[in-house]
């Protein structure tokens, strides 16, 4: 049996007797699966694992997700979210790759604005400056049970509109011109997924989120900050101080989160990959015609 300690009150577990390596169909991931279908949020510490154990762990949750806009460029099988060139200069303030994370800082699940969104992230901390650096989560679960009743009237029946280049304009006008934000075009997806494995329901909301099914653009921006600001009231936000070799890995469906400003002359580099939701999980009862 898996070892864990809470991360927050409300959520989240850190196990604490378990290598990934060891992690197999079979042995040990279906009690992996059942953690973080209860607890949202799971890290694990000292972890050294290569690309391809990142890749063979995502795996056994489900299909990697792949943004491959143009096949000349395709999507890396293991995305960087880093400040270091490809030429070991560090980015600078004003940098286009720069502002791309600092939009990262706004609250968000990952891929909400893609045709299939994401089930879970793997991020692991390759580099971590010696000031620190932090990410904030926010579990739309807690913040659902303990919504008032008057706001998750107005929320539940909500069929919102992610687009990616919306949330990428409200850092820089210029970002959200660029293809890799446009090409996706807009999705939508119901308010509240309900996990079908233990009925459990969250909000599912994001900083992509444009407009609403039969609201004014205005209503139902102002609606998803009201309710983007309700789930990260801090009773229902942990925030994790990064280690070296840490490997986090959350539930899309029921955690925001956020980056947070760290000392950009010093590098930052975490390995991530995204796992595509399936039927399984509740993707069809997401859509709004199914």
């Amino acid at each position: 049996m898996l070892n864990s300690e809470s991360l927050h009150p409300r959520y989240g577990a850190k196990l604490t007797n378990l290598s990934i390596a060891e992690i197999l169909e079979g042995h040990h991931f279906e009690e992996l699966r059942r953690l973080f279908e209860q607890h949202s949020l799971l890290l694990f510490r000292g972890q050294t694992i290569s690309d391809d154990e990142h890749l063979r762990l995502g795996a056994l949750f489900g299909p990697k997700e792949d943004r491959t806009i143009d096949q000349s460029d395709p999507d890396p099988e293991v995305s960087l979210v880093s400040n270091k060139k490809t030429d070991g200069e560090l980015l600078r303030e004003g940098e286009q790759r720069l502002l791309e994370l600092q939009s990262n800082m706004l609250w968000h699940a990952d891929s909400t604005f893609l045709p299939v969104p994401a089930l879970a992230n793997i991020l692991i901390g390759r580099v971590i400056p010696p000031s620190g650096t932090s990410t904030e989560f926010a579990s739309t679960r807690a913040a659902w049970v303990d919504m008032p009743e008057s706001l998750k009237a107005r929320a539940r029946d909500v069929f919102f509109i992610h687009d990616y280049a919306h949330s990428r304009r409200q850092v820089d006008a210029s970002l959200a011109q660029q293809m890799k934000f446009t090409h996706w075009g807009q999705q939508v997806w119901r308010s509240v997924w309900t996990n079908p494995v233990n009925g459990k329901e969250a909000l599912y909301i994001a900083s992509h989120i444009c407009g609403a099914v039969g609201m004014t653009e205005s209503d139902a921006q102002d609606l998803a900050r009201e309710l983007i600001a309700w789930c990260t009231r801090e009773e229902y936000v942990y925030t994790h101080q990064w280690q070296k070799n840490d490997v986090l890995i959350w539930d899309e469906r029921a955690v925001l989160h956020r980056g947070v400003p760290w000392n950009y002359a010093e590098e930052r580099t975490l390995s991530s990959i995204c796992i595509s939701a399936q039927v399984t999980d509740g993707l069809d009862e997401m859509r709004l015609s199914k």
